[in-house]
């Protein structure tokens, strides 16, 4: 079956060779809310950036029900299994989540379904997140904030971002919008991914079985794990890894909470083995109350927040917008 949306508003019709004579839907949106935004606000979105495309928000299980069965593109986080069975013109499905490990991947390809993601999206938060807590271990502000909570106006010794040594593991479009904001920052910057020959805009990219890991964990000063979670990468930091960064070292993590041995980094930072960590993510996740990372001074957490942005949606229709141009060009 080839891909072929149907425009309105008087453009040219283009088909499936088995649609019905009846157009209906060219793009439902699933009605998911993503980091507290309404899925309207994504129709809106699409609507402005591919004008000529028929839209419709699928609110209630009836009305995704009868909306995806004649839909050739979905989008939203998930689709289930028997929506995809039922959906006879469905092509592509894009899903607004940078990662598709929840989808199910073996139906949509069984019923030849494409599925895209939303790579990419969250690059210039994230970054932004990464850097604030960085320079929060540099610049101590937490030693400033802490300071502030009682009334305590004391000096104390920061450092600079500036010539300090980044490793940044991942190299997707997260990890590289990392990199460049750390560039500007210049520090200089080494990339780890699975494809060490692909390049990227690190100083230096290496792979994650490059016999020079080791070294480079040992001048790395601040250590980003932005990461997909494969049986390679879980528990990537363990305690032979904390072991090799430096003490002054802080870790970062805004992949997957598996990506790091979690009892290993409690005892790392019980023992000031290294400077720091910032965890966006954890394992277990949600973080329960009595975890010892909470208490810890030198371990700051946020509730897997690094993704929000009010331009979310705006950059998943641009994402649409990309792909079905492309497709219907094609």
């Amino acid at each position: 079956m080839v891909f072929l949306l149907t425009k309105v508003n008087g453009y040219k019709h283009n088909r499936y060779s088995t649609l019905k004579s009846q157009i209906m839907t060219d793009i439902v949106v699933l009605d998911h809310k993503i980091h507290g935004l309404s899925a309207a606000d994504y129709v809106t979105a699409l609507q402005e950036t591919l004008p000529e495309y028929e839209m419709s928000l699928a609110r209630t299980a009836a009305e995704r029900e009868q909306l995806v069965a004649d839909a050739t593109v979905v989008t939203g986080y998930q689709i289930s299994e028997s929506l995809v069975e039922s959906a006879e013109e469905l092509s592509l499905f894009i899903c607004t989540f940078a990662g598709t490990d929840h989808l199910p991947t073996d139906t949509l390809e069984a019923n030849g379904v494409t599925v895209e993601n939303a790579s990419g999206v969250h690059g210039p938060n994230v970054a932004e997140q990464v850097l604030g807590y960085i320079l929060t271990f540099v610049r101590r502000l937490d030693q400033g904030w802490q300071q502030e909570q009682q009334a305590a106006w004391n000096h104390y010794q920061a450092d600079e971002l500036k010539g300090s040594t980044a490793t940044v593991v991942g190299q997707e479009p997260i990890g590289q919008t990392i990199v460049d904001r750390l560039n500007a920052f210049d520090v200089t910057t080494i990339g780890v991914r699975y494809t060490p020959s692909k390049g990227g805009s690190a100083d230096e990219v290496i792979g994650f079985e490059d016999a020079g890991l080791d070294e480079v964990l040992a001048r790395t000063d601040h250590l980003v794990l932005a990461c997909p979670l494969t049986e390679l990468t879980e528990t990537f930091v363990d305690s032979e890894v904390l072991l090799l960064l430096p003490t002054h070292a802080t870790l970062t993590n805004i992949a997957r909470g598996k990506v790091v041995d979690t009892d290993a980094l409690v005892n790392a930072l019980q023992t000031n083995e290294i400077r720091g960590a910032a965890l966006d993510v954890t394992d277990p996740e949600p973080l329960p109350a009595d975890s010892p990372l909470w208490n810890l001074p030198n371990c700051h957490i946020t509730p897997h927040n690094a993704g929000h942005t009010p331009k979310y949606w705006n950059r998943c229709a641009d994402i649409v917008a990309s792909v079905v141009q492309t497709t219907t060009t094609n």
